[in-house]
């Protein structure tokens, strides 16, 4: 039984940001919901000091491929409907 690690990355584009605060702050649901979770790690991936777009990405650990893929896409789902900025593209990949 090993560990396997999935790594979902979303692109952002982010309209009304005028600071680095307002960014964020934008974004600070999904770091510290999904961030404190156990089989999640989140960090913002992009270019830190763009304020018209933002990258992040999401990793998660399991044991099994399918559990992992289910999990991202469920994250995915959540934070779409909960970030207040729409996502241009998706990406996953295994590590």
């Amino acid at each position: 039984m090993g560990l396997h690690i999935g790594i979902l990355t979303l692109d952002f584009q982010l309209y009304g940001c005028t600071t680095l605060k307002d960014k964020r702050r934008r974004f600070a649901l999904l770091r510290n919901e999904w961030g404190r979770q156990s089989d999640l790690a989140v960090c913002e991936t992009g270019d830190l000091e763009d304020l018209g777009a933002a990258t992040w990405s999401i990793a998660a650990v399991g044991t099994s491929p399918a559990q992992i893929q289910q999990r991202l896409d469920h994250v995915e789902k959540a934070i779409a409907s909960r970030i207040d900025a729409p996502i241009l593209d998706t990406r996953f990949e295994w590590a």
